[in-house]
């Protein structure tokens, strides 16, 4: 008893020690240091404490909350405002965010922005798919460049593609193909650019087969951007994610401060990418390390810079903007700014990108995540989906050791895109069998199965993609925060590849409600985990396979 009223009351220690800790990153970092050796207990069958996870947020690295919450304008009402001290903040209407619900939609709605779209259109995915679906996409970019071009006044529309070398070089046939008449064509106004990961280099870039070489990381993000409107989702451009792979989207209309945030991120990731040329060649932007070939801790330092730069200069033109908005002493009635033409309703809705980029050292999404789930009090309820279900071990302790209350949807091995693959990728259903195995003895073992419950999504003839959490208050029958985006809570995602999402707080019932749909359309498609589970036939996991997951575990 007394050892679980200790890990109770370690988040609420934690936070009062943090707050002792102002103007002394010294003493916090020493702290931070003790705390991860006495994590490290030489035996180690014995769990961690979860709260001992928090001693990372007082390392003088992450910054600190720099002022209380402003109670007296629209953005202090919230109890997620400290996020805005590690990213941009953008206060927007509820009206302009929208919610998808199927592949389909997701696809035709892309089509119809790609023809009306004027100024940028600006696509961040793993790769670009080869199927006719694709193609329907590229053409729609062509018609739409030949129009900017057929106009009387210079063209302005700009195309900028951020894609992944390795996945989209594959084969003889790839993404890059797909392309080139585009670049040929409009060399002018077309960027592709291709991610290549540090990590990947020298010998083991020789010696690891085009297959598998993407894992050892990614350009995973996924924002698809058309002059001031943006989509954020985990979808790729494939024509199974516009066909039968579930995911989620969301769609942000008349933004222009989050789509220029987008746009500068991924000209950004594009400048320390290599660029696609008109032969199909790549070459670096003029003075960048190269990811590969130059020295990886230049390339690194030089990516870290470019991207915090974005997201720094960001945060504080919202902080001014905020300033400006509610603290001058020259502020526009409403009357006034009507009749000055500027109609936006005012903000019940908070979007805030989480950035994860750990070979950059960049890991704003994992402290975010890793806060929420340890913030999260008893009552709350968290609903979290992930298309693979391997999430960190500082994820699966706070699950665990936490006190709300957890649905956690996953894909039946079924519905996982690597269900059917040829070769060792075959196996990948079973290994996630495997780790889901695992985790459920774990819950059961702490006697948390009805705090914590696992479900399985099916639907024929369907793969699941779907990745994200929605935040129930205690109390609340609606959820008032959503994260969306690439990231799928596992070790590729925090610690291998680029991943974006953005956390959505909203006050607006409508658009909660909406939220509530999104994730209970998801979750009606799924059945509850038991031990009985695990023991259908398809669910045997061959001895090999168990062998090796640890192994592998953490390059899926």
């Amino acid at each position: 008893m007394a050892a679980a009223a200790a890990a109770a009351a370690g988040p609420v220690f934690w936070r009062r020690l943090l707050g002792l800790l102002p103007g002394r990153p010294g003493l916090a970092a020493l702290l931070g240091r003790l705390s991860d050796r006495l994590g490290r207990n030489p035996d180690r069958r014995r769990r961690r404490s979860p709260w001992l996870l928090l001693a990372p947020l007082l390392s003088p690295a992450v910054p600190a909350v720099t002022s209380p919450p402003c109670c007296l304008c629209a953005e202090g009402v919230h109890r997620f405002q400290w996020i805005r001290n590690l990213v941009p903040e953008f206060g927007v209407s509820s009206s302009h965010v929208r919610v998808l619900s199927s592949p389909a939609e997701f696809f035709e709605l892309m089509k119809g922005q790609i023809k009306v779209a004027k100024r940028r259109v600006v696509m961040a995915s793993l790769y670009l798919g080869i199927g006719p679906l694709e193609q329907e996409l590229v053409d729609c970019l062509e018609s739409t460049l030949e129009k900017s071009l057929q106009a009387k006044f210079p063209p302005g529309l700009r195309v900028s593609i951020l894609l992944d070398f390795t996945r989209g070089s594959r084969g003889r046939k790839n993404s890059r193909t797909m392309l080139l008449p585009l670049l040929q064509r409009f060399p002018e106004q077309v960027r592709v650019s291709l991610f290549h990961t540090p990590n990947l280099r020298g010998l083991l870039r020789l010696l690891i087969p085009e297959r598998f070489n993407e894992t050892i990381g990614l350009q995973h993000i996924k924002v698809y951007l058309f002059d001031n409107n943006v989509i954020l989702s985990g979808a790729n451009l494939s024509d199974s994610y516009f066909t039968n792979r579930q995911d989620r989207y969301v769609f942000l209309q008349d933004c222009p401060e989050i789509a220029d945030f987008f746009t500068e991120l991924v000209d950004a990731v594009g400048d320390v990418s290599l660029q696609l040329q008109g032969d199909d060649s790549v070459q670096m932007v003029e003075g960048m390390v190269h990811p590969y070939k130059g020295d990886r801790a230049a390339y690194c330092r030089a990516a870290n810079k470019r991207v915090m730069d974005v997201i720094n200069s960001a945060r504080m033109r919202q902080q001014m903007l905020h300033a400006q908005t509610f603290h001058s002493g020259s502020l526009l009635t409403q009357e006034d700014a009507a009749a000055a033409g500027d109609r936006r309703p005012a903000p019940d809705t908070w979007i805030y990108p989480l950035i994860q980029m750990k070979p950059f050292e960049i890991q704003i999404d994992e402290i975010v995540t890793e806060t929420l789930l340890t913030e999260a009090e008893r009552g709350a309820k968290v609903y979290l989906t992930t298309g693979y279900f391997n999430l960190t071990q500082a994820y699966m302790d706070l699950v665990l050791g936490t006190r709300a209350e957890y649905q956690i949807l996953l894909a039946s091995p079924e519905v996982n895109g690597f269900f059917g693959a040829r070769g060792v990728a075959g196996a990948i259903p079973a290994a996630y069998v495997h780790i889901e195995r695992q985790f459920y003895s774990a819950v059961c073992s702490l006697g948390q199965q009805e705090r914590v419950r696992l479900q399985e999504y099916w639907r024929r003839d369907w793969t699941f993609h779907a990745k994200g959490l929605w935040l129930y208050l205690a109390g609340s029958s609606l959820p008032c925060l959503t994260l969306i985006g690439s990231p799928n809570f596992g070790y590729r995602s925090v610690h291998r590849d680029l991943e974006a999402q953005i956390a959505i707080v909203t006050e607006s019932r409508a658009l909660q409600q909406q939220f509530h749909q999104e994730q209970e359309q998801l979750y009606r498609r799924a059945g509850v985990v038991s031990s009985a589970t695990f023991e259908q036939p398809s669910r045997q996991v061959k001895l090999w396979v168990k062998m090796v997951t640890p192994l592998i575990k953490n390059f899926f």
